[in-house]
């Protein structure tokens, strides 16, 4: 096996943390940049006296330079209680984060994969969501500095494959959960975990029939390093997330049984732009990368919820 030296930003976050053990773990070095805007040094500490492990405070919005093979671009905000509270900085870390990691890539020629999102979809007309679908996006609602930065990023990153030959990969991800979630990032099976174990009621906006299809973090991580390695003409975008579909009520209903909380279920309005449906098709995965997702929905809640448990020691 080759040793690589890879790149990961927002390394200190939810998703990028796993990347980073599973990156190790299959013996590559990695380099890790964060600015802990979300990002938290609890994620990444048990690495910190791994030699193959290396740490950078930076913030992407400025340029950054280093030698390495591979790059993660997954920096930036991505829950929409962080991602709004400052819309401004958010979309400079999509768009000027993406100039500044994919003209390190055309300079040191290296892959690059973009971490994209579902959100790119919007609210969907179309169910489920294949890759080739354009989205239905509000540019000026709560949810578009993340929508359109993410948008943006695509488009930043095609026009320098198309332009300046950089070898790309995006991948569009949908919910994903799984430990290390920020207990107060929004997200909704942080939200249900966290008052199902504090024995608060569990908000649902909405009538809690819109649907969200929840992927585990390894399934997620398992298709990006598949995309990583895949054929150099397979640019994506691709889709990474898990098909089973499941209303937000029913979400709630299956954290209240695996907790065993007394928690009731109480409704407020729901959030402007706030998509009805989210399903991915990942007929694309499968054929290019020979992916699909492994873990099911009460396998991994339970995983997340004995990790909330052990973080708020209960």
């Amino acid at each position: 096996m080759i040793r690589k030296k890879v790149l990961v930003t927002g390394g200190a976050g939810f998703v990028g943390s796993h990347l980073i053990d599973r990156l190790l773990k299959d013996g590559h070095e990695v380099i890790c940049v964060d600015n802990y805007f979300t990002g938290q040094k609890q994620n990444i500490i048990h690495l910190m006296d791994n030699p193959y492990f290396e740490y950078i405070r930076h913030d992407i919005t400025m340029p950054f330079f280093i030698e390495v093979d591979e790059i993660y671009n997954l920096a930036c905000p991505a829950s929409p209680v962080h991602y709004q509270y400052n819309p401004i900085k958010t979309v400079k870390t999509s768009v000027m984060g993406a100039i500044n990691m994919l003209g390190l890539a055309k300079r040191i020629n290296a892959r690059i994969l973009q971490a994209s999102t579902s959100e790119v979809y919007g609210d969907p007309k179309v169910h489920p969501q294949r890759e080739d679908y354009w989205g239905h996006v509000n540019p000026i609602g709560k949810r578009s500095c993340y929508d359109e930065g993410k948008r943006v990023a695509e488009t930043l990153f095609f026009n320098y494959h198309w332009q300046n030959n950089v070898k790309i990969k995006v991948i569009r991800i949908f919910n994903t959960y799984g430990p290390r979630m920020h207990p107060q990032d929004g997200r909704v099976v942080s939200n249900f975990i966290v008052q199902a174990l504090q024995g608060n009621d569990i908000t649902i906006y909405g009538d809690g029939g819109q649907t969200r299809s929840f992927q585990f973090v390894d399934d997620l991580i398992e298709g990006m390093i598949r995309m990583m390695g895949s054929r150099e003409d397979f640019t994506g975008p691709v889709n990474i997330g898990n098909p089973n579909e499941f209303t937000i009520k029913e979400l709630a209903e299956k954290v209240i049984e695996l907790t065993g909380t007394k928690s009731k279920i109480i409704y407020h309005d729901l959030p402007s732009d706030d998509p009805m449906q989210r399903q991915p098709d990942i007929s694309l995965a499968k054929r290019e990368l020979n992916w699909e997702p492994k873990v099911q929905l009460n396998e991994g809640l339970l995983k997340t919820i004995e990790y909330f448990k052990s973080t708020m020691n209960l």
